[in-house]
């Protein structure tokens, strides 16, 4: 009898992907909108050509052109360092930021929340002006301190959007914690360091891979903020790849945005693999 019911109902599987073609015509359709530009410039940074109008064939010559340019590699090391800077001070603030809302209740709490969100919904070029305000009239004390590569003010513009970031993503990670737990460790005598050693930070890991991981991106190819805030000798990628760009759109421009390209995927993919590793080992420890 259920054979039957299955050859009746075996012809409806046709009609079903019939019924859901604009769905999957709007999926491609977006996919194609996304990322054609993407695949467009990887393609032509292997263009045998000064220019990106004809395909002139193969090369990796514009590769050479960028790892030898040493203004570009100084550039490229000034936002790594910027980037892996702040992403670490983010990290301590949202966390700290993460684990006071989520943990106290205090006067106040939905004002700081609304301000915690400000760096967020806020304009970067309102963000940029403010912050050249900021270091030139009111505190101009952090470009005269030894920071590395005297990048002070840069570092300290993006861990200022950074954090906030860090932080949500954190109290999202948070919200789904289990406070059992918390009380049976108590039952057992255990302390609030151990507790939050052995039980939150562990639940918090995919959350801090995450949050690190965008604070990082978003501090190594933010551009509105750093070039309000940079100086003559503090030139990052992205200002230096505007700064190429103005001239023309050559090939080692994007030769040199597809290696960061590179960079951001492949330490997407670290990242995600490592999450995937905690959330699959707090289960097994769960289990």
């Amino acid at each position: 009898m259920s054979g039957a019911i299955k050859q009746r109902r075996a012809p409806a599987a046709p009609l079903e992907y019939l019924r859901h073609w604009p769905i999957r015509t709007w999926l491609v359709l977006v996919t194609v909108y996304l990322y054609a530009p993407l695949v467009t410039l990887v393609a032509f940074s292997f263009n045998n050509s000064k220019h990106n109008v004809v395909w002139r064939g193969f090369t990796l010559h514009y590769y050479a052109l960028a790892l030898q340019d040493s203004d570009l590699i100084t550039a490229f090391g000034n936002s790594l360092t910027i980037a892996a800077i702040s992403t670490l001070v983010s990290l301590v603030l949202g966390a700290m930021t993460a684990l006071l809302l989520w943990r106290f209740r205090f006067p106040a709490k939905t004002a700081f929340e609304g301000a915690l969100a400000l760096p967020i919904v806020v304009p970067e070029i309102c963000m940029g002006v403010a912050m050249l305000v900021f270091f030139t009239q009111v505190m101009p004390w952090p470009t005269s301190l030894p920071w590395p590569l005297n990048l002070g003010a840069i570092i300290i513009s993006h861990i200022s959007f950074s954090f906030s970031f860090v932080a949500i993503v954190i109290r999202a990670r948070l919200a789904s914690f289990n406070r059992e737990l918390e009380e049976a460790a108590k039952d057992l005598g255990a302390g609030e360091w151990r507790i939050f050693r052995d039980i939150i930070a562990p639940h918090m890991t995919p959350g801090l891979v995450a949050g690190g991981l965008l604070a990082f991106t978003l501090s190594l190819d933010d551009f509105v903020i750093t070039f309000f805030t940079s100086g003559p000798e503090t030139t990052t990628f992205p200002i230096k790849v505007y700064s190429m760009v103005r001239f023309s759109v050559t090939p080692e421009v994007n030769a040199a945005s597809t290696i960061l390209i590179a960079i951001t995927v492949l330490l997407t993919f670290i990242a995600l693999r490592l999450q995937g590793t905690d959330v699959a080992r707090n289960a097994a420890g769960g289990a």
